[in-house]
């Protein structure tokens, strides 16, 4: 392994073109992802479950509440935990990834830098904050409420209090893991393979870029959003769009901190409110939003967008691998 992966600067999607790059890279990443986080671990983190359900006692048949548990057909702590666990371990697939099949270190999967930069990432925390109460703002203008929250406080319950620790301690990992896999991992994938494809073409380089990075971002955003299941289209463009926020925020600014802030703080909001006011099982199997949800996706979306360019700019990041400089051989006298 050389010291720097890349003989020129790479903008975040395209850090998978290093010097030993290969097309056939990106593709067993991709399908080692689709084995590993979506069939292998969560066989692996069964036992888990397992010890989890025999912990909560309840009603009905040790097999029964480990079905129901499996298939989200109840919400209860054992099923966040598994839930949030298998999601949260792809963060550790994909480094698995970078690091054994594309050979580089797993940090170039948090930023150009490498590495996590965490002062941008815990100003992004607060521009999170801001994002989320501008949308709460232009909700409450609309004919109707997006959020459809009606009736008083729900009561609290032992396994409902148990549920929502759960939640708070398992979130941030679940919504690093997704981060990670389509932000993170496809991003780069996507990003390399096409722009290889474009290149070959006879496309200028950097038309081959444009292409690739568009790409990239297409096909991560419609994934992350499909990947939620059935849906209508209000809920599909709302995850869609912030999915394409989140990707052209990782090409702008080169790094994943700004869509692991606000993915983590939307879950834990959307999740808080289901618990204190909602129903938490509506809350994890929505399939359907109101039309009114569009304005408070844009516009939650397009103030973090602006925020975060403004924050990562004053801060002065590069959204740009920096490979050292070589240095010319001084020349020979006489």
């Amino acid at each position: 392994m050389v010291a720097h992966p890349h003989s020129e600067p790479r903008s975040y999607p395209l850090m998978l073109r290093t010097w030993d790059y290969a097309w056939w890279k990106p593709l067993v990443g991709f399908l080692l992802l689709l084995v590993g986080g979506f069939i292998a671990v969560p066989l692996v983190l069964l036992p888990v479950l397992g010890i989890a359900v025999a912990l909560e006692g309840g009603s009905g048949t040790f097999g029964e509440q480990f079905s129901e548990a499996l298939t989200l057909d109840s919400v209860t702590p054992a099923s966040m935990l598994y839930l949030n666990l298998t999601l949260a371990a792809l963060t550790l697939v994909t480094m698995g990834i970078v690091r054994w099949v594309h050979r580089l270190r797993p940090r170039w999967l948090s930023s150009v830098m490498p590495g996590m930069r965490w002062k941008f990432f815990f100003a992004c925390i607060g521009l999170s904050v801001v994002a989320l109460l501008a949308s709460v703002l232009i909700s409450l203008v609309l004919p109707q409420d997006p959020n459809g929250l009606g009736g008083g406080p729900n009561k609290l319950t032992g396994t409902l209090v148990a549920t929502g620790i759960v939640i708070l301690i398992t979130t941030p990992l679940q919504a690093l893991g997704e981060e990670y896999a389509f932000r993170g991992y496809l991003m780069q994938a996507f990003g390399s393979f096409t722009h290889g494809i474009a290149g070959a073409s006879g496309a200028s380089a950097k038309v081959a870029r444009a292409i690739a990075i568009g790409t990239a971002l297409t096909l991560t955003s419609a994934l992350f959003a499909l990947a939620h299941g059935t849906q209508n289209f209000p809920l599909f463009f709302d995850r869609f769009a912030f999915g394409l926020m989140a990707g052209l925020v990782v090409v702008l600014v080169g790094g994943l901190e700004a869509g692991i802030a606000l993915h983590i703080l939307n879950n834990l909001v959307a999740f808080g409110i289901a618990i204190v006011f909602g129903d938490l099982q509506g809350a994890l199997q929505v399939s359907e939003v109101s039309w009114w949800q569009l304005p408070v996706t844009v516009v939650q979306n397009g103030i973090y967008l602006v925020l975060v360019l403004l924050v990562a700019r004053r801060m002065g990041l590069r959204n740009k691998t920096s490979p050292p400089v070589a240095q010319a051989a001084p020349a020979q006298v006489g």
